[in-house]
């Protein structure tokens, strides 16, 4: 029946550290992202989308990431970064990645936000370069009502598409000015910002 949505990818697949029953797959909003890196540069992609399949925003962007773990946590980021400007607080989301350690990571985070006698988070260790960009994360899933990571196979990812082939897609990214008249502007993208919600550190 074509693509899968989102919302099945991730009713199918594992969530390190959260048990997941039936019916979680009860999100308002559902992320897949993904970082590459190789050769021929770095990329990132995100999805989301809604219950229904709905997609609410695609972004396929090149990048200069340092290697293959800065790039999935930029697409993290990124990823949080444009779901939060576009849902409210309140939102219950679930993140797609096929990266174990960052899922691992952000549901340990999950975990540690709800209960403070959880130790999990204190052991969570990052790849060197993603400093900046698991704060942002943090920040961005404390910004929720409830976050939980799954993670799927990379040849299942619906983002990993648009990580590897940012050129392919540069028509999904939005023209540097408001007017749609101007040409789209070639500077390479800076990372994502950093979120401006207190993670809590």
């Amino acid at each position: 029946m074509g693509r899968p949505r989102l919302r099945d990818l991730f009713d199918d697949a594992p969530t390190p550290h959260i048990a997941h029953p039936p019916h979680t797959h009860r999100r308002d909003y559902y992320v897949a992202t993904d970082g590459s890196f190789g050769s021929t540069g770095a990329g990132l992609g995100v999805i989301i989308e809604t219950p229904t399949g709905r997609r609410v925003k695609r972004l396929s962007r090149p990048d200069e990431a340092a290697d293959n773990n800065v790039a999935e946590y930029r697409a993290l980021h990124l990823g949080l970064d444009t779901l939060a400007a576009r849902a409210p607080p309140s939102a219950a989301v679930g993140i797609l990645v096929d990266h174990d350690d960052l899922a691992s990571n952000v549901n340990a985070a999950v975990l540690a936000g709800r209960d403070r006698g959880f130790e999990a988070v204190a052991d969570v260790t990052h790849p060197p370069g993603t400093g900046i960009h698991w704060r942002g994360i943090r920040a961005r899933i404390a910004g929720f009502e409830t976050v939980r990571a799954a993670t799927v196979p990379s040849e299942l990812n619906p983002a990993h598409p648009l990580a590897n082939a940012p050129e392919e897609y540069a028509h999904l990214n939005p023209p540097a000015t408001g007017h749609p008249d101007r040409k789209r502007s070639t500077e390479q993208v800076p990372p994502p910002s950093r979120a401006d919600r207190h993670a809590g550190d």
